[in-house]
């Protein structure tokens, strides 16, 4: 974390250390290598199923996993909380475990002046999403591994990614090292404890406010086809190399796959009029197959590119990117029969067969960058070693000529192998066709990848997650639709009976994890979040569309039935990442952001999209509406973040241009069962804003209405007693951030009565507040925010503000 971003949220830190925190992978820092330490004594991760956390359970640190066992103990010995967050095949993660997690002083440090938690994103990313979205409203960019400083109530104080542990100079500035770090927070919690506390609140209070700006009410923006002809304009696709970048570094950056935009991208350019981008997306589908981000020995791509041309990528190898570009590949081959998308997926489909599919036929996550701890070493060659596998120096050069081996592209000593030109141009040039390359190529492969074999592999992480399966599940079915292969469709349904059968509870709901702790058998367990449902509910549907078979129609139906029921926001459209009675962080998301892995409310708009077209329900159709109209905001303002919610508008749009009046919404909303054990007042009063026009005489009305759940009641405005002055429902609002004058009309109520408070009013089932704000014109959006306090017989739950957001 910088000095000024520190200093732009009252951090104290700011003041104890110069320099910023170093981002995952810095230029110019490099990892030093320890001495191998031997195996120390177990600590509390032990007994986890998670990979991650294993790797880190004979650390001498004192490692809790989340739970309320180490937030009691922070409470207890009133301590700050250590939190690190990262994952199995993560580079960094394993070079911070072994220069300052396994350092003996470092641990000392950490174990007592901190409670320590390791959590791993793959299992928890509700966490991973909190935390990383609380580094980034100071700032920050993020990465992993993500380490936070937390109060003992969770709030995050301030964090960063990857620390050396000593001080390091990186360019003209001093990255401070853990041990200085540590040394500064134990300073800072001793003399300052107030003022870090009063920043976890204003982090915590912002971190709140990005998470939950999707969630405050329903954008007042009509849907239209300019939307989704904005958003296929708003990514800058290098002219060059292909892929998503910024201009104004001339694309010189880290690549991601980003397949959600791209699939979004390959579904525009097929539309008249969009002939240069059919041109961009041939463009980058080509070169992220011949560059060196895919393993063209083994197949499967690898997780980025770590510059602009492809060709140099960070190692790893992820289920959930193989998935979405199999599935990418398909579809570009089914509008543009080109020879290398077909290879690109037998080649994946093939490593995924061969390296990431267990006896049962379910997925494993990922395979690690390093082995013998350096990453990259398994999949990298000198020329001598091509050379003493291949023998004849026929075949020497002729793989050579074919993959550009000359001078080295990684480390000034190794090759990493990619396609310089397409095979057909290869071909021309060696004279040859190019099936007949490709021919002659495949043996000299076959011998490069037997000897690699023989090489120290990369730590393969076993975990079976719900919705990563159902990815390569959708992937699996497509190819298998795409080109007629009944192998790939087999390979889909067999993925799709173990999860059904295993990872699925006897409600019907689904369970995020298959793993198994040392000396267990694995199980299944942990809660499924938003991605699982949506991205399985896509896999069958996928399946139904090869198949025709109505089983995985109907395992659809239901899973989309119970991901309506447990994450559905039924007053404003789409769904929340975890369960209405899922463990109650101090913030919670609804996201339609696409990165690296699709948003679940991009797929599930999509999913109950098909799910109305194949049943024709129309509460399928309804809530996919009301799914995208939720981010209707976000898709105007910041189109390129958000391309699969402009893919399910796209698709909308297309059955509106046929019968206009077949998409909008004609049922009513459907209340969302409240949580069995609600524990803030949001969790049983839910709050609707609609707003008229701005008058002449600068003020705008609005209705807020509320809808308290029973046997719920909040007390009204006024109360009637000064006993429950303070629980009084109250409303305040804000205008283009700023707070604004506002004056409200509060219904009576109902009267109640009880000992102890006598007579007073409340509100009770649905009642509307009206008002109206002092605003001008050109003020910004509107905010308007109920403050309630929900009480049944006696019991009352904590207070909530309800925001909601409103367009100018």
């Amino acid at each position: 974390m910088t000095a000024r971003s520190l200093a732009r949220v009252g951090c104290l830190f700011v003041a104890a250390v110069a320099g910023g925190f170093a981002p995952a992978g810095p230029p110019g820092l490099r990892a030093t290598e320890p001495a191998a330490a031997e195996k120390g004594k177990p600590n509390k991760l032990a007994k986890e199923s998670s990979p991650y956390l294993l790797q880190h359970a004979h650390n001498p640190v004192d490692w809790y996993p989340w739970g309320p066992e180490a937030f009691d103990r922070a409470r207890k010995d009133k301590k700050l909380i250590f939190l690190s967050v990262g994952y199995s095949s993560c580079h960094w993660c394993h070079v911070m475990e072994r220069e300052s997690f396994s350092n003996p002083g470092v641990a000392k440090v950490l174990n007592e002046h901190f409670v320590c938690i390791k959590v791993d994103r793959e299992e928890r990313p509700d966490l991973d999403d909190v935390y990383m979205t609380a580094l980034n409203v100071t700032g920050e960019s993020g990465g992993w591994p993500l380490t936070m400083f937390l109060t003992p109530d969770g709030k995050p104080i301030f964090g960063g990614t990857y620390f050396p542990p000593e001080d390091k100079k990186v360019g003209d500035d001093t990255a401070p090292g853990l041990k200085s770090i540590l040394k500064k927070v134990i300073e800072l919690h001793a003399k300052e404890r107030d003022g870090l506390f009063k920043q976890a609140d204003r982090v915590a209070e912002m971190t709140v406010d990005a998470l939950e700006r999707n969630a405050r009410g329903v954008p007042l923006i009509t849907l239209t086809r300019d939307m989704v002809k904005d958003a296929a304009g708003a990514f800058a696709i290098d002219p060059e190399y292909g892929g998503i970048g910024t201009k104004k570094n001339d694309f010189r950056h880290a690549k991601f796959p980003r397949a959600a935009a791209w699939a979004f991208l390959l579904g525009q350019s097929g539309k008249p009029g969009n002939e240069a981008l059919k041109k961009d997306v041939q463009l980058t589908l080509r070169k992220m197959a011949e560059g060196g981000i895919y393993d063209h020995l083994g197949g499967g791509f690898h997780r980025y590119s770590t510059e602009r041309t492809w060709t140099v990528p960070h190692f790893e190898k992820m289920l959930y990117d193989n998935a979405q570009l199999v599935e990418l590949y398909a579809d570009a081959y089914r509008a543009d029969p080109d020879p290398l998308y077909k290879r690109a997926v037998a080649g994946t489909l093939g490593f995924v067969k061969r390296e990431m599919t267990s006896p049962d036929g379910a997925f494993y996550s990922a395979l690690d960058a390093d082995s013998n701890g350096k990453e990259g070493e398994f999949y990298v060659w000198t020329a001598d070693e091509i050379k003493q596998v291949l023998g004849a120096e026929s075949d020497v050069a002729f793989l050579r000529a074919v993959y550009g081996v000359t001078a080295p592209n990684f480390e000034e000593k190794y090759h990493i192998l990619r396609l310089p030109k397409p095979t057909a141009d290869l071909a021309k040039e060696l004279k040859t066709t190019e099936d007949q390359l490709v021919a002659r190529l495949e043996p000299l492969k076959a011998k490069l990848l037997a000897a690699r074999g023989k090489r120290e592999r990369p730590f393969l992480d076993t975990k079976v997650i719900a919705g990563w399966n159902g990815q390569m599940i959708a992937a699996y079915a497509r190819a298998g639709e795409v080109f007629q292969d009944k192998a790939y469709t087999a390979a889909a349904a067999t993925a799709a009976d173990f999860l059904l059968k295993t990872l699925r509870a006897r409600d019907g709901r689904l369970l995020r994890l298959y793993a198994a702790a040392p000396g267990e058998k694995p199980a299944a367990r942990g809660n499924a979040y938003l991605d699982d449902y949506a991205y399985l509910v896509h896999g069958l549907l996928n399946l139904h569309d090869a198949t025709g078979e109505k089983r995985w129609l109907d395992e659809a139906r239901a899973l989309a039935d119970t991901l309506m029921k447990w994450h559905a926001d039924t007053t404003r459209g789409g769904f929340f990442y975890t369960a209405h009675d899922h463990e109650k962080l101090f913030a919670r998301a609804k996201d339609g952001y696409d990165g690296a892995q699709p948003s679940g409310n991009g797929v599930q708009a999509r999913n109950l999209i098909r799910l109305w077209r194949k049943t024709d329900d129309l509460k399928y159709r309804d809530f996919g509406f009301r799914t995208v109209k939720s981010f209707a905001g976000v898709l105007r303002t910041s189109p390129s973040s958000v391309p699969g919610i402009a893919r399910a508008l796209d698709e909308l749009l297309d059955i509106a241009d046929k019968d206009p009046t077949a998409i909008e919404p004609k049922s009513p909303l459907t209340p969302t069962d409240p949580p069995r054990n609600p524990k803030t007042s949001a969790d049983v009063v839910k709050a609707e804003l609609t707003v008229g026009p701005a008058g002449a005489d600068g003020t705008q009305p609005f209705t807020v209405t509320l809808t308290v759940t029973a046997p719920w009641h909040v007390y009204a405005n006024p109360a009637g007693t000064d006993t429950l002055k303070a629980s009084e429902t109250t409303v305040d609002a804000t205008v283009g951030g700023k707070k604004v004058a506002v004056a409200v009309e509060f219904p009576k109520g109902d009267v109640a009565k009880d000992t102890t408070a006598g007579e007073y009013r409340v509100y009770a089932g649905t009642v509307k507040l009206t008002g109206k704000v002092t605003r001008g014109k050109d003020d910004g959006p509107l905010e308007v925010r109920v403050h309630v306090t929900a009480c049944k017989e006696g019991t009352c739950l904590l207070p909530s503000v309800l925001k909601l957001a409103a367009g100018k």
